[in-house]
């Protein structure tokens, strides 16, 4: 299962570090400690951000660009033997991934998993990013 630093947790969730060790602090996120630098699991981390998710009003759309690469946490993975469902949580918006199973499984998808969410027209293309987690 993933971990993630306060900071990076913080980055995710679109919070300060010290509203992170607030809740931290006062039980809402759970974090440990092995003599190193403090660590919240990946899945409480996806649960809290679906929690605290709201859409913001951005008003009236005056332009878009077709590409949309948002950066969040896998909350949810169903998989039969053909198809998987992900479910990823990026700050407010919650998007949703239709691939194969086989595609799934090999970027390790599961809850609390670091991915990007790559839209373009109906298609989503889910990326894991290196190095972090």
């Amino acid at each position: 299962m993933p971990h993630y630093r306060i900071s990076q947790a913080a980055a995710l969730l679109g919070v300060s570090d010290d509203t992170v060790r607030r809740w931290v602090d006062s039980g809402r996120l759970a974090a440990t400690s092995s003599g190193g630098p403090s660590l919240v699991d990946g899945s409480e981390l996806a649960a809290l951000a679906q929690q605290i998710a709201v859409a913001p009003d951005l008003g009236d759309t005056v332009a878009e660009s077709a590409r949309n690469r948002m950066t969040g946490l896998v909350t949810r993975v169903v998989k039969d033997t053909v198809m998987a469902q992900v479910d990823l949580q990026c700050g407010p918006f919650r998007i949703v991934s239709l691939m194969s199973a086989e595609a799934a499984t090999e970027l390790g998808l599961e809850p609390g998993v670091l991915a990007v969410a790559s839209v373009k027209s109906t298609h989503v293309v889910v990326e894991v990013p290196g190095g972090i987690g």
